[in-house]
């Protein structure tokens, strides 16, 4: 055996290629196996979003954390005698869910408004709620600029960027 063919084969007795082609394999079962660990690590932390027509007909399993959206219906905002657990109605036109928060609740949050539920369906039907994401409409106005008119909040705009 000549030296040239001893460097070509390698201290393994692979050619240069095969080694190559043995690293790109092994790269390949470790990536696979780490997005696999990954996912199945993170089914738990998966949160389904559910609009109330669905979450009634689906029933997600009591200790499943799942997201609950739809309008909070006008007349059904309800606090509790401890001042800081609310009870209202979330409806989507066709169902309607009670849902029960204790905490403190967005600035945005208001009857009529849109509302996105973070927490787990009771067997007693009742949403509980640990986190409320209020949503507004494409007609949003901070505050702030509420009483300004369209010139001054554009100047406002301006200067911020």
């Amino acid at each position: 055996m000549s030296a040239v063919q001893t460097q070509a084969a390698g201290p393994q007795g692979l050619k240069a290629k095969h080694q190559r082609l043995v690293l790109v394999v092994i790269a390949l079962a470790a990536l696979i196996g780490a997005a696999l660990l990954a996912i199945w690590g993170l089914r738990a932390q998966a949160s389904y979003f559910y609009v109330p027509g669905e979450i009634l007909a689906v029933r997600p399993a009591p200790d499943r954390g799942v997201r609950l959206g739809g309008m909070v219906e006008k007349g059904s905002l309800r606090t509790e005698p401890d001042g800081v657990t609310i009870g209202f109605v979330v409806g989507d036109g066709k169902a309607r869910v009670p849902v029960r928060f204790k905490g403190i609740v967005p600035s945005l949050f208001t009857e009529g408004s849109g509302v996105v539920a973070e927490g787990r369906l009771g067997k007693d039907g009742i949403f509980v709620a640990d986190n409320l994401l209020a949503k507004h409409d494409e007609r949003y106005v901070p505050r702030e600029m509420k009483d300004m008119t369209a010139a001054q909040a554009k100047q406002v705009v301006a200067e911020t960027q």
